[in-house]
């Protein structure tokens, strides 16, 4: 289906319920100039290094947000296999080689761990992604990468609440930008706008709704159970934009989007998340890169909080939207 704001970006999801894993893919059939930001401590990620504003691929015909920890990688063979199915791809002469780059969370924890997105779930997101109706279906919560997501864990794990899959979409003028994002955050999550709680570590086990707050925990003393989170979080995103722009200046724009985490996660970025954000450029409007990269943050801050309002209880893990 089509991606919100967008004629020719494309979204799809693979949801397996049963083992609490999924895959979402983003996909350019015609390619678009690419960059990430990776600033979380504990990064599972693939075909990153191309994206450096120095190498000389500056294409990217799909991005792949997925489940299974490192093993979740395994889906982006699965897209490119898809996209090579359909002639999409970097042109070689001999063959067309599709620049796929991703991201995994660790959601091994919940569901079954050991079924994680393979290469087949991966073709399945890109296909349903090409062949889909318009954007308005786009589900949220617990879909595709967001399936198996938790929030809030520097408790514990028996605090944590259900985290999801959102997206959000802003315009100003000419200019178009719309990320989506699975949460699978140590950090609890809050309505960047307003700071109150969607989503995160809970004050008692048994409370659904009331959710602690982070920063006063910590500097009270409470201590992330590091045995118990080391490694095993990640909150993973996509925003792609209607603009013009360099891979440096794209490189820029997710640097700045990666605050966008900051304003609806508390804490961020720590040793135990792999937070990364991808954007792509798939425009001609030409807009002064700083807007791009405020829009950005801004779209990326609701999207995370988004993931967490539709995210339904799963797995033991209350959920904001019951």
């Amino acid at each position: 289906m089509r991606l919100p704001g967008f004629e020719d970006v494309y979204v799809g999801h693979g949801t397996d319920p049963a083992a609490g894993t999924g895959v979402t893919v983003v996909v350019v059939p015609e390619g678009a100039v690419g960059a990430v930001d990776v600033a979380g401590g504990a990064p599972a990620t693939r075909e990153t290094d191309l994206l450096r504003p120095e190498e000389t691929v500056d294409r990217v015909h799909a991005v792949v947000l997925s489940g299974g920890s490192a093993y979740g990688l395994a889906a982006s063979t699965g897209v490119m296999g898809e996209l090579e199915r359909r002639g999409l791809g970097l042109d070689l002469g001999v063959c067309r080689v599709p620049i796929v780059c991703g991201a995994c969370l660790f959601d091994l924890a919940v569901g079954d761990p050991a079924v994680r997105p393979d290469a087949a779930m991966g073709a399945a997101a890109c296909a349903e992604a090409l062949d889909g109706a318009g954007a308005a279906g786009l589900a949220q919560g617990n879909v595709g990468a967001g399936t198996g997501c938790t929030v809030g864990k520097f408790l514990g794990p028996d605090l944590a609440m259900k985290g999801g899959f959102g997206w959000a979409s802003a315009s100003t003028g000419p200019l178009t930008v719309t990320a989506v994002t699975a949460v699978n955050a140590v950090g609890s999550v809050v309505d960047p706008a307003t700071g109150a709680p969607v989503a995160g570590a809970r004050v008692a086990s048994d409370s659904a709704v009331q959710v602690a707050d982070p920063l006063a925990a910590l500097c009270a003393g409470a201590r992330m159970p590091l045995s118990v989170l080391g490694r095993t979080n990640t909150t993973i995103s996509c925003v792609v934009a209607n603009a013009r722009l360099t891979k440096a200046q794209a490189t820029k724009v997710a640097q700045m989007c990666s605050d966008g985490y900051a304003r609806a996660i508390v804490p961020s970025h720590t040793t135990n998340d792999g937070d990364a954000v991808f954007v792509l450029a798939a425009g001609d409007v030409e807009v002064p890169v700083d807007l791009v990269g405020v829009l950005g943050q801004r779209v990326l801050a609701e999207a995370v909080a988004n993931g967490c309002r539709h995210a339904r209880t799963a797995y033991g893990f209350p959920g904001a939207a019951g």
